[in-house]
């Protein structure tokens, strides 16, 4: 019960998070509005301004979380019941993908070429769609192995840190689908430019979080 009032607190948090977020608009599409084209491109520049201080401030409420789990881990394991978890080796598979989709978005921003641009738009959600699928994978490795949530402390971590991980690439996702949409719907490429910028920043700032919970996983 205590496993399942975690799982709560935590979908209601992220959904709050998410929430307040579509509030200040950082998923609006300033092109959209009347205007000459070189007004249409001044407002882009300042909704990603804001959209941007809208995202630094949802990671910083994303970190916060993540960082009272990570104390939570190190109390927990002080105590007697805690015995820790041999983790897949499949995890290892599953960064290099993560890293991948990161280094995707990055080259996408940077590119000047539109069909480039469309391919790593493309092969960052492939990446991330498999980042996913092999945590799922390696959650059913676990499952075989006799590895359950409520089966100890450590295995209930270890599903709390990489469901709470995956359901934040999730929210990414969704934010990516529109982006890809209105690359390869539109025929001006800058008008996708806000979102898939904001997608940058949030994958970079995932891939770490992944990275700070996989190595805390495997030291302890």
């Amino acid at each position: 019960m205590e496993a399942i009032s975690i799982l709560a607190f935590i979908f209601t948090a992220v959904a709050i998070s998410y929430w307040w977020l579509w509030r200040q608009r950082i998923f609006d599409k300033p092109w959209v509005e009347e205007g000459t084209e070189a007004d249409d491109r001044e407002t882009i520049g300042g909704g990603l301004a804001t959209a941007n201080t809208a995202l630094f401030a949802f990671l910083a409420v994303v970190t916060s979380l993540f960082a009272l789990f990570i104390s939570a881990y190190f109390t927990r394991m002080e105590l007697n019941d805690w015995s820790p978890l041999t983790e897949p080796s499949s995890l290892w598979f599953n960064t290099g993908i993560l890293m991948l989709a990161s280094v995707s978005v990055h080259w996408c921003t940077r590119t000047i070429n539109k069909t480039t641009y469309k391919a790593m738009l493309l092969a960052t959600g492939v990446f991330t769609f498999g980042f996913i699928w092999g945590q799922y994978a390696a959650w059913q490795q676990l499952w075989a192995a006799g590895y359950y949530l409520n089966t100890n402390p450590a295995n209930s971590f270890f599903f709390l840190f990489t469901a709470l991980h995956a359901l934040h690439l999730f929210g990414g996702l969704w934010v990516w689908t529109r982006a890809t949409f209105r690359v390869f719907t539109e025929v001006d490429v800058e008008k996708a430019k806000m979102s898939v910028e904001l997608c940058r920043t949030y994958w970079h700032f995932l891939l770490i979080v992944w990275l700070v919970l996989f190595a805390l996983l495997l030291s302890t």
